[in-house]
């Protein structure tokens, strides 16, 4: 898709807004990136901070591979890509360990293998080094949000049902001024271990991934019937 700053628009930028936040998301559309997904959302507040690390990420090597596109060959493009997304991981994984130490004590070694996270070079190689810097930038940012956006309601219901609390220690994150996030929503609550581990990610994942599949289909008969009633209406 070619899009150069002077002509977007607003249906291409509509369109990169629809890609990454749904129809492309990174986890619903592409299948991608869901070993951190399964791994860190035990609770809501993991999954945010793991999604907004990511998305930081994601928009920062949109913008500095589309910057150099120009300089890089072809046949050094992928060494140069992952040189660049390691050089950012680094960066914040230490922002992370001197700002947010307690959680990334929590989020541990998944922060580092965000380099590894393939949804981050396939944006680079399929978008960012064929367009421009701020087209690239923006795509980053939409699929960040869309990929922290499942990363938060996959934490969510994990949470929910394996302890009886959502957004536990978001003041980690978030600063105490946002203590009040944290919600017991089930006192007394025992907790059901399933949800927490990995198997619990994949059921819940599956009913999230089947949500998305119904509401297609549901959107997509309503779009048929919108066009056919506007078919009938031109014969007549």
């Amino acid at each position: 898709m070619s899009l150069e700053p002077n002509t977007a628009n607003k249906t291409a930028w509509g369109r990169i807004s629809r890609d990454g936040l749904w129809s492309n998301n990174v986890v619903l559309g592409q299948s991608l990136a869901l070993c951190p997904l399964l791994a860190v959302t035990g609770t809501a507040t993991n999954g945010l901070g793991m999604g907004l690390a990511t998305t930081a990420v994601l928009i920062a090597s949109g913008f500095l591979i589309a910057l150099i596109r120009g300089w890089v060959t072809p046949e050094v493009r992928i060494p140069i890509f992952v040189l660049v997304i390691a050089v950012l991981v680094t960066l914040v994984d230490l922002g992370m360990n001197a700002w947010l130490h307690d959680l990334h004590k929590m989020l541990g070694l998944f922060i580092p293998l965000i380099v590894t996270n393939c949804a981050i070079l396939g944006r680079a190689e399929s978008f960012a080094s064929r367009h421009p810097v701020l087209p690239a930038a923006f795509d980053g940012l939409m699929m960040g949000l869309g990929f922290t956006l499942v990363l938060v309601l996959l934490g969510a219901v994990r949470e929910i049902i394996g302890s009886g609390t959502l957004f536990a220690n978001a003041s980690l994150l978030l600063g105490e001024g946002m203590a009040f996030l944290e919600t017991t929503l089930i006192p007394d609550y025992r907790g059901f271990l399933l949800a927490i581990l990995p198997p619990g990610g994949f059921i819940a994942l599956g009913f999230i991934l089947a949500g998305k599949r119904l509401i297609d289909t549901r959107l997509a008969e309503a779009q048929r019937r919108r066009e056919s009633t506007a078919g009938t209406g031109a014969l007549a």
